[in-house]
């Protein structure tokens, strides 16, 4: 099959041994990277890890609900992950009565498994290269429009002939921006049951405060288990399944981890962006962050104000204030990051010296002489829509009332009564009142109503006049303080004027009862009215933004294109796209600043350290406080007597490889991956290999938790541990 040159450039960047700074790996190819890794201390092979011949470790890797990773344990289906990957799915099987959110929670028999609806996880059969496939009938002359038809129906093609008569799924991804297409293959079992979660003084020890930070003392893990039909093969819940026996699992090393030992991350790396230019690096750290920090700044605020008050509301918004915070934090870190190292003006000089090359040669010149011109070109106005989709989205959208609440009301019954479509109107009814219903058991109107102020505040004081449509320009004001108070009395005014959204006994009322006539009068009340024309600036707005992007990423696919022709010696490795890859490097530690110099790991001790009674984050287990004072480590204890927690590494991760299992030398689970340091959150755009870390959770304080302070003995005997 005919290969072209661009095609021959890729895998020759895939075959190069010569590792650059971070890297995130097809495992396919893995076998160009064994040497390295056996210089860096691998004693297994490149086929060990990934194999489609035999079993080999990606047999032991699932991806987790929708964007974590997990591993087994266990030769019946015992499955380890991150506490932060299956909090929600905790929290809604929590009451106040039986809080495993707050107490955890320990089967110490099967039966007593706690099924999970809905939650789904993932086994890779094997992966492709497709790019002949998927580009048949692509060449230079072909439009972006007639590629992105042709590339569409090439896809379908090609997966559909690839599950054929199987329980199997396909997908095709493409890579470095379209130049290369790979297929996943894979099977998910739907039968998911919560085995084991430690207490959130445990696995959410430090909370918000300690996300993202080194050191780190979190015990975030929880253990599940899949179940199968009595063939082994994917059911839906059933009492009759059985636990999987699976292909492989990790053997958990107990023997610890020291500084320069090898490690390995296998895993589901979600998003990166390592070929953005200086002016994509600007979007992100000048326009979009800043805007999306100091959003969720306010309705962290709010939440926290509430939560702190009450255990119910604590219980009732932990989730959604962790999915909150997490970007909050990691984007400070980023742009943090960012500024720190330089990254704009180091992709300048970057840029400086590709468009030297591009001008050293006339057919060069033909090819790419304008591209970063017209790139930058499409920046200047995908900045501006970033910046208006940003502020919609963060803070126009940020109350509840308003995302879950005004949007839902006005597309389910407004728009079809302004439209005089009773049929439709009509069916959505029971649909909008289930979904209310839904939203109201999680909600307290306390702290949307300070959300609601307080975003709204922004959003018409921190906006150039420019970028907000004509009509709430009445809104817009110098002083925060008389656009506050306007808010505050449009807030109370959704509760006196129907459909009385903020009031939930008379919308409910207003939303059964109503005629359509009524519902469309509501067109014209003062807050249906500032969404329609806010919600159209968004929608107008995205488009353009997508338009924008598209162009963007083919100027990216020549660009990339560009650049392997220019650096034949360079490793280019894809960028994640929530797909199977692996990383590696070596336990570290770092300097993150002049006179600071982090030791890569934690212990026990500093858990207690940081114990404040008084601050929810900070509270120690009596329990565990108990053990500790005994010092009743057992056989987890390092050579100093101390109990580690966590350690850190130079493998290079990001969101999606929370849970994944980190593995030594020999092949053995020594911890899990859960988060990385804050000064290296930038590693999505830029690898900084001297202050890039991921944090890890030691192997030896989850087995002590499962053993020591849970006494669940009967998980202990099943896994296979290393002394």
């Amino acid at each position: 099959m005919r290969k072209n040159i661009l095609f021959t450039l890729l895998f020759a960047a895939l075959l190069s041994i010569a590792r650059a700074d971070g890297g995130m790996w097809l495992p396919l190819f893995l076998n160009y990277n064994e040497a390295e890794m056996q210089q860096l201390g691998f004693r297994l092979t490149a086929e060990d890890v990934y194999s489609v011949n035999h079993h080999s470790m990606k047999d032991a890797i699932v991806l987790f609900g929708g964007g974590c990773t997990g591993e087994l344990i266990s030769s019946q289906g015992l499955l380890l992950t991150n506490h932060h990957c299956g909090y929600s799915y905790v929290q809604s099987h929590s009451t106040m009565e039986k809080n495993h959110l707050q107490n955890g929670f320990w089967a110490k028999s099967k039966s007593e498994e706690i099924p999970m609806e809905g939650l789904t996880v993932t086994f890779l059969i094997y992966m492709k290269d497709v790019t002949d496939q998927v580009l048949a009938g692509v060449d230079e002359k072909t439009s972006e429009a007639e590629r992105e038809k042709i590339v569409k129906n090439n896809i379908k093609k090609v997966t559909d002939e690839a599950v054929d008569g199987t329980t199997y799924k396909a997908v095709i991804k493409p890579f470095y921006y379209g130049n290369q297409y790979f297929m996943f293959v894979s099977e998910t079992y739907s039968d998911i049951r919560l085995v084991g979660v430690p207490p959130e003084s445990i696995g959410k020890f430090g909370g918000d405060s300690d996300n993202w930070m080194w050191p780190r003392h979190t015990g975030d893990f929880s253990i599940w288990r899949i179940y199968t039909d009595k063939d082994g093969k994917p059911a839906k819940y059933s009492p009759d399944n059985i636990p999987m026996v699976p292909k492989k699992y990790f053997p958990i090393s107990i023997k610890g981890v020291e500084e320069n030992d090898f490690t390995l991350v296998f895993g589901y790396p979600g998003t990166t962006r390592q070929f953005l230019i200086s002016d994509g690096v600007d979007v992100v750290a000048n326009v979009q962050n800043p805007i999306a920090i100091d959003a969720r700044t306010i309705r962290l605020d709010a939440m926290k104000k509430q939560m702190n008050l009450d255990p119910r509301i604590r219980l009732m918004y932990s989730a959604k204030a962790n999915s909150i915070s997490n970007g909050w934090k990691k984007w400070q870190g980023e742009s943090k990051g960012i500024h720190e190292c330089n990254v704009i003006e180091k992709k300048k000089a970057q840029e400086t010296d590709f468009q030297k090359w591009v001008n050293s040669d006339n057919d060069r010149k033909n090819q790419y002489g304008t591209l970063l011109a017209d790139m930058r070109h499409a920046y200047h106005n995908y900045a501006i829509y970033t910046k208006t989709t940003t502020f919609i989205s963060e803070c126009f959208f940020g109350p509840e009332i308003i995302s879950k609440g005004v949007h839902p009301y006005y597309r389910l019954l407004v728009t079809p009564a302004l439209e005089k479509d009773n049929a439709t109107l009509e069916a959505n009814r029971e649909r909008l009142l289930k979904s209310n219903e839904s939203f109201r058991q999680s909600y307290c109107p306390a702290i949307d109503e300070e959300c609601f102020v307080e975003l709204m505040t922004y959003y018409f004081t921190k906006q150039e006049p420019v970028s907000i449509p004509e009509p709430l320009l009445k809104y817009v004001r110098n002083d925060a303080a008389v656009v506050r108070a306007t808010m505050k009395n449009l807030w109370d005014k959704m509760g006196t004027t129907a459909p009385y959204i903020t009031d939930n006994e008379k919308f409910t009322q207003f939303v059964q009862n109503a005629s359509a006539k009524q519902i469309a009068k509501t067109a014209n009340t003062e807050m249906m009215m500032l969404y329609d024309i806010v919600y159209n600036q968004y929608r107008e707005t995205a488009s353009k933004h997508n338009e924008v992007d598209d162009q963007l990423d083919a100027y990216y696919r020549t660009y990339v294109k560009a650049l392997m022709e220019k650096d034949k010696d360079r490793v280019f490795y894809p960028d994640a796209n929530l797909t199977m890859r692996v990383t590696y490097g070596q336990v570290k530690g770092f300097e993150p600043a002049d006179g600071v110099n982090y030791v890569h790991y934690t212990t026990l001790d500093g858990i207690i350290q940081k114990e404040d009674p008084d601050v929810y984050d900070y509270k120690v287990d009596p329990k565990l406080k108990e053990l500790w004072e005994k010092k009743d480590y057992g056989r987890y204890a390092n050579a100093k007597g101390e109990l580690p927690v966590a350690f850190i590494a130079s493998n290079h991760t990001t969101g999606g490889n929370s849970g994944s299992p980190v593995i030594n030398a020999n092949g053995e689970l020594i911890g899990t991956n859960f988060d990385r340091v804050w000064e290296g959150t930038m590693s999505d755009i830029y690898y900084d290999v001297n202050r890039c870390r991921n944090i890890s959770l030691d192997a030896r304080y989850f087995l002590f938790i499962v053993d020591k302070f849970a006494h669940a003995q009967n998980l202990i005997d099943e896994m296979t541990i290393i002394e």
